[in-house]
């Protein structure tokens, strides 16, 4: 950004926030990009994303400060149509820590600390979401529940060479986290912000952006960037406290193109080696697509959206297929958004008996959530917002007799946030 390299000869402490900032952080991998393109591990949002937080900067470092917290309650099912749903008052959270320094005139040096809380207020088994899939709990896979997120979700390195305005070569290793694989993770994306529920999809696209073990070398000429990683394929274990055992089993490679300030796009594949622990003979080839879009509206307010399609294949399976649009408006205090998932479940993610359902069956997932919330407070630090969603299912027939026709689930919850930065994208 046009006054980063004076921001980092300052002296002493400053603490900025709020809209009157014209914040000088760089992106996190490159001096010549803007921050807003920050995404999750080393994916690319567009340059006009709105960013949330707050921002401090000493003589030679500078620290942006992240979060979320929903308060809430969720019933999933309402009106008991099967027997899968369940309810309960939770509190899904992340926080972040994002810091970087110069290295010389065109060196970048930056390291991230995410944690999340996740263990203590979902419990080890998550939280409720029907047709959710992934991970496990005392030995038996989660269904129907988003599991909780590991105390430490991210814990990673990174450093930037710049070759010239238009190009640099970055590594980044994580321990835990995210390879290149998949567009930016949820909870980051800025269409998906303001809810509270991980997408069904989640295991089709970022799924691995808590990996305990990451290594990727990226090189970016101006629009375009490919990135290649080597992670760890399995997921995080059970114990969500510990540091899982590195093994650098699986690899990826991804090529991502922002073609203007509105818009951010990519493609990646990846081999997974045996991601789940109870079919830890099972390897999965995953490839994605993705269109990220955020276009500012003028008067706080913006307009993000995030359209994607993922694949697993496993061998000697059919491929299961997921896609999501989600889309969310910010009209001053007001948000309105929504998501569509569409994706096919197979008997076994969906742990059913296939003397019953067949061996090889995928049943076709549909699911449309939409939400609004208002902001009661604004402060220099942290937003307070009350929303409330409904989330409307409709499956496969075959499965009515598990989870009703067309199960509703509803939820209504406090949202507290950081602010939103005004931040200059000129460099």
């Amino acid at each position: 950004m046009k006054d980063s390299a004076h921001a980092m000869k300052e002296s002493g402490d400053t603490v900025t926030h709020g809209m009157n900032m014209h914040a000088p952080m760089s992106h996190a991998y490159s001096l010549n990009l803007p921050m807003n393109r920050n995404g999750s591990g080393t994916a690319w949002l567009p340059d006009a994303s709105p960013m949330y937080g707050v921002m401090v900067h000493s003589k030679k470092w500078m620290y942006m400060i992240h979060g979320n917290i929903f308060l809430r309650y969720t019933s999933q099912d309402i009106g008991k149509k099967g027997s899968r749903g369940d309810d309960k008052f939770d509190a899904p959270n992340w926080f972040m820590l994002m810091a970087q320094r110069r290295v010389g005139k065109k060196g970048l040096f930056n390291y991230t600390v995410m944690l999340s809380l996740d263990p203590l207020t979902e419990g080890g088994a998550g939280y409720p979401l029907l047709f959710q899939t992934g991970e496990s709990w005392n030995g038996k896979p989660l269904v129907d529940r988003q599991h909780p997120h590991d105390l430490f979700s991210g814990l990673s390195i990174g450093y930037t060479q710049a070759l010239s305005k238009k190009s640099d070569l970055f590594f980044y290793f994580g321990y835990p986290g995210e390879p290149a694989l998949g567009s930016v993770a949820f909870m980051h994306r800025p269409s998906s912000l303001s809810g509270p529920d991980a997408p069904i999809t989640h295991h089709w696209n970022d799924g691995t952006h808590i990996t305990f073990g990451v290594a990727t070398i990226g090189y970016r000429y101006d629009k375009f960037k490919i990135e290649a990683s080597s992670f760890t394929g399995r997921e995080p274990d059970e114990n969500r406290y510990n540091f899982d055992k590195p093994l650098f089993d699986s690899w990826s490679t991804r090529l991502s193109f922002n073609p203007s300030a509105n818009w951010a796009m990519q493609v990646s594949h990846g081999f997974i080696k045996s991601p789940e622990a109870l079919h830890s003979n099972e390897d999965i080839n995953r490839t994605t697509a993705s269109a990220i879009t955020s276009y500012p509206l003028g008067n706080n307010s913006s307009f993000n959206a995030t359209a994607l399609w993922g694949l697993n294949k496993t061998k000697g399976h059919d491929g299961e297929n997921a896609a999501l649009l989600e889309a969310s408006a910010n009209i001053s205090r007001t948000t309105f958004y929504m998501r569509y998932e569409w994706v096919q479940k197979s008997v076994e993610e969906l742990n059913l008996d296939a003397n019953i359902y067949g061996n090889h069956t995928r049943f076709p997932v549909n699911l449309l959530a939409v939400g609004a919330s208002y902001n009661l407070l604004q402060t220099k630090f942290i937003n307070v917002a009350a929303g409330g969603q409904l989330s409307f299912y409709h499956a496969d027939k075959k499965l009515n007799d598990l989870y009703g026709m067309n199960p509703l689930s509803g939820q209504f919850f406090i949202h507290l946030f950081p602010p939103l930065m005004n931040i200059s994208m000129h460099h």
